[in-house]
C-alpha cells in the first residue's frame, strides 16, 4: 500500500518537474555520480595503496558498463527530478500522506533515478516492489519500462558515488565522527566487495513490469 502511494507521489512530482527544466541544476547521471566521484577518489590518500590498484581496475570496468547502458537509451527522457529519493526523505503524516524532504540533490535526469532506490532485495521481493509502486506511478504518469535497464548501474553509481561524498568531506570532524569506519581497511573491502557484487547484478536481466 505505501509503495503504491509513493508511486502516485512520484508521478505527481515528475508531471511538475516535466513542466520547465532546471537551468542551473546539474545532469543526474553517470558523468556525474560515477566518472566525477572515481576521478577524486583514485587521487585520494584515504585509499589504502594495497587495494588502490584493483579498486581501480575493477571500477573502470564497472563505469565502462554503466556507459555501455546508458548509451543504449539515447532517447531517454530528462526532466527535472528529485535525484535522491529514498525511504529516508520521507515524512508519514495523517491518512497515510507522504511528505517530501531533501531537495538538495535536484536536478536532470531519468524517472527511473527517483523510483530505483525502494527497489531492493532478492529478484522476486524486488519485482513485487517494483510492481507496486509502479502500479502508483502509471495512476498519474506514463513510465518508460526501458528505463528499468538503468536501475542496476545506478545502484553501482550510488555506491561510488557515496564514497567520494565522505571523503571530499573527510576533514570536517562531524564527518569523522559519523563515519569513523571510513578511513579503515575495513570500509574499503566491503566498498569492493559490494561493487563486486554490482558486478554481478549488472549482468542479470532487468526486471520487468
Amino acid at each position: 500500500e505505501q509503495l503504491t502511494v509513493i508511486g502516485r507521489t512520484i508521478a505527481r512530482m515528475h508531471l511538475v518537474g516535466a513542466i520547465t527544466p532546471f537551468k542551473h541544476r546539474v545532469s543526474i547521471g553517470p558523468e556525474r555520480l560515477g566518472d566525477e566521484p572515481f576521478a577524486f577518489l583514485k587521487s585520494c590518500s584515504l585509499l589504502p595503496p594495497e587495494v588502490c590498484e584493483p579498486y581501480r581496475t575493477l571500477v573502470d570496468v564497472l563505469l565502462a558498463t554503466i556507459h555501455e547502458r546508458f548509451a543504449q537509451l539515447p532517447d531517454i527522457e530528462q526532466f527535472s527530478i528529485h535525484g535522491d529519493f529514498h525511504p529516508g526523505n520521507i515524512l508519514w503524516g495523517a491518512s497515510n500522506t507522504p511528505h517530501l524532504l531533501d531537495f538538495d540533490d535536484i536536478g536532470t535526469g531519468p524517472a527511473i533515478q527517483d523510483l530505483w532506490m525502494f527497489i531492493s532485495g532478492d529478484r522476486l521481493y524486488a519485482q513485487d516492489r517494483l510492481g507496486d509502486i509502479l502500479d502508483g506511478y502509471y495512476e498519474f504518469r506514463e513510465f518508460d519500462t526501458d528505463e528499468l535497464l538503468l536501475i542496476e548501474p545506478l545502484r553501482t553509481l550510488r555506491i561510488i558515488h557515496y564514497a567520494a561524498w565522505i571523503a571530499r568531506r573527510w576533514e570536517d570532524p562531524a564527518f569523522k565522527q559519523a563515519f569513523p569506519f571510513f578511513a579503515s581497511r575495513r570500509f574499503w573491502d566491503e566498498h569492493i566487495l559490494a561493487l563486486k557484487e554490482q558486478q554481478s547484478a549488472l549482468q542479470e536481466a532487468p526486471l520487468i513490469y
